[in-house]
Order: C-alpha cells, then sequence, then structure tokens
C-alpha cells in the first residue's frame, strides 16, 4: 500500500495566522523575563522612592560615613533616587503595557540605577548590591527580548 502525501502549509486563499501567537523571539522564557522586569522595575521602583524618602527626611536610617570620593549629602541622595524610582515605576507600567518606549527607557533607567546604587555603596552596602543584581537582570531581560515579526 502506498501513502499518498500530505499537503503542507496553509489552504491557498487563507493566510497563515498561527505565527500571531506565538512569544518573541527567543522563546516563552525571554517573554516571561520581561514580564518578571516589568515587576521587578516596578517595585524596585517603589523602593526606590521610599529609599529616597528615607534619605531626605535624614531619619538617621542611612549611617554617616566618613570621607568619599563620590560623596553627595544624603538630601541630594534621596532627589536622585526619588526621580529614577518614580521614572522606574513609570517605566514598569508602560512594560505591562508592551509599549515599545518602555523598553528602552526600562534599559536606560536600569543602567542609571546601576550606577546610582553603585556610587550608593557606602550607605547601605547590602541593599546595593542586591539592587545592582535586579538591574542587571531588567537590562538582561529587557535587552534580549525581540518583538515578533508581523
Amino acid at each position: 500500500m502506498t501513502q499518498a502525501a500530505q499537503p503542507t502549509g496553509s489552504p491557498q486563499g487563507r493566510a497563515d495566522h498561527s505565527t500571531a501567537s506565538q512569544p518573541p523571539s527567543g522563546g516563552d522564557w525571554v517573554s516571561g523575563g520581561v514580564m518578571f522586569a516589568a515587576v521587578l522595575m516596578l517595585c524596585s521602583g517603589v523602593l526606590a522612592v521610599l529609599q529616597g524618602i528615607a534619605a531626605v527626611a535624614e531619619d538617621d536610617v542611612y549611617a554617616r560615613i566618613g570621607t568619599y570620593v563620590y560623596e553627595l549629602n544624603l538630601t541630594g541622595w534621596g532627589v536622585v533616587h526619588i526621580v529614577i524610582g518614580a521614572l522606574a515605576v513609570i517605566t514598569g507600567i508602560g512594560l505591562f503595557q508592551q509599549q515599545t518606549w518602555a523598553r528602552y527607557a526600562g534599559i536606560f533607567l536600569a543602567s542609571l540605577s546601576l550606577v546610582a546604587q553603585f556610587l550608593f555603596l557606602p550607605y547601605a552596602p547590602v541593599w546595593a548590591v542586591i539592587m545592582m543584581a535586579i538591574d542587571v537582570f531588567v537590562i538582561w531581560a529587557l535587552a534580549s527580548w525581540q518583538e515578533a515579526a508581523i
């Protein structure tokens, strides 16, 4: 017995829409990483705002340090963290809405946060290292996500 060859592809006259619902190039784990990066951007933004408020209020949350090359008073650091945090929250919301601008803004803000946390190391070393690791993950997740071709 012989078997007839089965047709491949979509029937003529019909568009193949199976790729429209495919995840971004790189698979499910990359698109899941982008959503996790959005959650991290929201959470780290809120925490940065709270960190900035604590620094501005000078509530003795942060230890006073001696001389430091990148020394800036706590009020200055507080303002920096409040601004970066507020922008990170807005960007995280944009990432949930899958806005392209949010992807690029997220990479920029995570990079800026990474530098700010490095400069904030003497004030809260463990917290700064944790936030730096989160920033590196966010940069990776947003940089590796590729929008699906239409």
